[in-house]
């Protein structure tokens, strides 16, 4: 399929028609649904001997969670396709898709941690129109849509107003396992500069919920190198929809075909660029 150029997150022009808030609404009520499932699986640690278990461990957790929220979001939208890898990356093809991450932070889930949460947005023509991410075992539910704004249940969120890096509360995302060396490398360099450059770091998985805190100005400045459409889209609409900056790591706009990301509030995004391309 021919693929269609991805904008920019900051130069989005979708506009929030009054049946793209209502579809949100919809949506949102469809991803807490779904997340109710996983609740209810949540509980002890899930015993793994073996890589395979694992994946079959994680692989029941979406299928729960996706066994729900498929058949909601088909009936909203019928003609929308849905993204079957939520490990993918780059543009997609012309129309409306669904990207979804049915259980992210799903090792969290089957660790018994609490942070994971379920998430989907709507594309169209590789534009992120709105997105919702419910985190079931606090009750809150995060939701964006393009030029209407970032709220947390209801309440309009705002990125925060720091202006010195050395004060700022950063964050990132380890590498996924398997990565490429290169790339687990430069996340180690990444987090000794901004040792040395930010007030404190936090490094911890899954990327959405750092990115949740930056768009409700709990946490200053996020980055990552890689990732996915669905790691990142949420995450990066509810920022500029708050609010705050999104490009590359080198201060370039983003798109999920870029190979690093950084969200920021406008008064440190600049510093975190410096601090990321030493």
């Amino acid at each position: 399929m021919p693929e269609s150029t991805q904008v920019p997150l900051e130069e989005a022009a979708v506009s929030g028609s009054a049946s793209d808030a209502d579809l949100l609404a919809q949506t949102a009520s469809a991803v807490r649904a779904a997340a109710s499932v996983l609740r209810e699986r949540f509980g002890d640690v899930v015993r793994h001997e073996t890589r395979e278990e694992l994946m079959r461990a994680l692989a029941a957790n979406d299928e729960a969670a996706l066994d729900v929220l498929r058949p909601r979001l088909a009936s909203l939208r019928p003609d929308a396709r849905f993204v079957e890898d939520e490990l993918a990356g780059g543009a997609l093809p012309p129309g409306e898709w669904w990207v979804l991450d049915p259980a992210e932070g799903n090792v969290n889930h089957l660790h018994a941690l609490p942070e994971w949460a379920v998430t989907a947005t709507l594309v169209r023509d590789n534009q992120p129109v709105f997105t919702a991410v419910h985190l079931p075992l606090t009750g809150e539910t995060y939701t964006a849509l393009a030029g209407g704004g970032a709220r947390l249940d209801g309440r309009p969120l705002h990125v925060s107003a720091t202006t010195d890096l050395g004060l700022s509360l950063v964050a990132t995302s380890q590498a996924r396992p398997d990565e490429d060396e290169e790339i687990v490398r430069r996340v180690g360099s990444s987090i000794t500069a901004m040792l040395l450059d930010a007030l404190v770091v936090r490094t911890s998985v899954p990327a959405t919920l750092h990115l949740l805190n930056v768009a409700a100005g709990r946490i200053d400045a996020f980055w990552q190198f890689a990732g996915a459409r669905a790691d990142l889209l949420p995450g990066a609409l509810l920022v500029t929809e708050a609010g705050g900056r999104t490009s590359d790591a080198e201060g370039r706009p983003w798109t999920p075909e870029s190979d690093s990301f950084l969200a920021a509030a406008p008064g440190v995004h600049a510093e975190a660029v410096a601090t990321l391309s030493r």
